[in-house]
């Protein structure tokens, strides 16, 4: 049998009449994901933290992309995660606007961050990268149920291997914080958010599907924090000048939105060495990403948490 090529975007089809919702979208792997979804006819809608980033974001795809995409078909909604009211007041102007969503790229998120609170008091990283997206998926959900063969696609980390969530302990308000367990933390949610949702989603019998995707290492503002001591400004020169750019991590988050053999519950990463670049393929997740009960546990802790309860409605096993 002839080997299959590798997946490019250019394998992505028609996405003419097609609503995505891409949050984290002015700059990074969600500016280069919208890009790419735009090339290909879809809808955009921006979910951006600061709106006046957004629409500069927008403007940059208006001058330097409308060959590439045509008519631009994008909108700036503005959405803080880590405060849910805003999450609120999002899926508000988004259904002001739209009666069906095709594609929710949970694409946003921080990294490594010194000790914090959300506006709401959970702990910065968990809450921006796994609660905002909670909340707005289920804020979305009548959307997603209204255009049939819709996906949720969440991005985790390869950073999720390691400990499971300590459920005693699930904000580090008992101590034992570190930039990186909490980052950790936030990606493993990120997965085990993904295998229940597609559970759930199957079990109330949506079409929906909710599949998770990682970029590999890629030089993004993501590691601003990494480099925050000017002793290290060099060695973020040279992070970036080598690590791979954008457009290549974007490769995996949009092939899990818009392979047509992609499964719910499916992981697509980078398929070189180590899962760190690479052509995106179907991706090894860890053990605990896969503990069904770890993810009712935390889908519970979350809907308490956010107070946006959604498909109620568990599978066991």
């Amino acid at each position: 049998m002839a080997r299959q090529p590798p997946w490019t975007p250019d394998d992505i089809g028609d996405l003419t009449g097609k609503t995505a919702v891409v949050t984290g979208a002015n700059n990074g792997l969600g500016l280069a994901t919208t890009r790419e979804l735009l090339r290909h006819g879809a809808h955009v809608v921006m979910a951006c933290r600061n709106e006046e980033k957004g629409r500069a974001a927008l403007e940059q795809l208006r001058l330097t992309a409308v060959e590439a995409v045509g008519e631009l078909r994008a909108e700036v909604i503005p959405v803080d995660l880590s405060i849910l009211s805003t999450v609120h007041s999002f899926a508000d102007a988004f259904h002001a606007g739209h009666d069906r969503l095709d594609l929710l790229i949970n694409n946003a998120g921080i990294m490594m961050t010194p000790y914090g609170l959300t506006a709401d008091g959970h702990e910065l990283q968990f809450g921006t990268n796994h609660l905002g997206h909670f909340a707005v998926t289920g804020l979305l959900l009548g959307a997603l149920e209204a255009a049939p063969g819709s996906r949720v696609v969440t991005l985790s980390s390869l950073a999720h291997r390691g400990r499971g969530i300590d459920f005693s302990n699930p904000m580090f308000a008992s101590g034992g914080y570190s930039p990186a367990a909490a980052y950790q933390r936030s990606k493993l949610a990120n997965l085990l958010f993904t295998h229940e949702l597609d559970r759930r989603l199957k079990a109330v019998g949506q079409d929906t599907i909710a599949v998770a995707a990682h970029p590999g290492v890629v030089g993004t503002d993501l590691f601003g924090h990494v480099f925050d001591r000017p002793s290290l400004h060099p060695a973020r020169m040279v992070f970036n000048a080598v690590m791979p750019r954008p457009q290549h991590g974007a490769r995996p988050t949009l092939r899990a939105a818009t392979d047509p053999a992609a499964r719910g519950g499916d992981y697509f990463g980078p398929g070189g060495l180590g899962g760190l670049r690479g052509a995106p393929r179907i991706a090894r997740a860890s053990t605990a990403a896969g503990d069904p009960v770890a993810a009712r546990r935390l889908w519970e802790l979350s809907e308490e948490l956010t107070q946006v309860s959604y498909l109620d409605s568990p599978t066991r096993g």
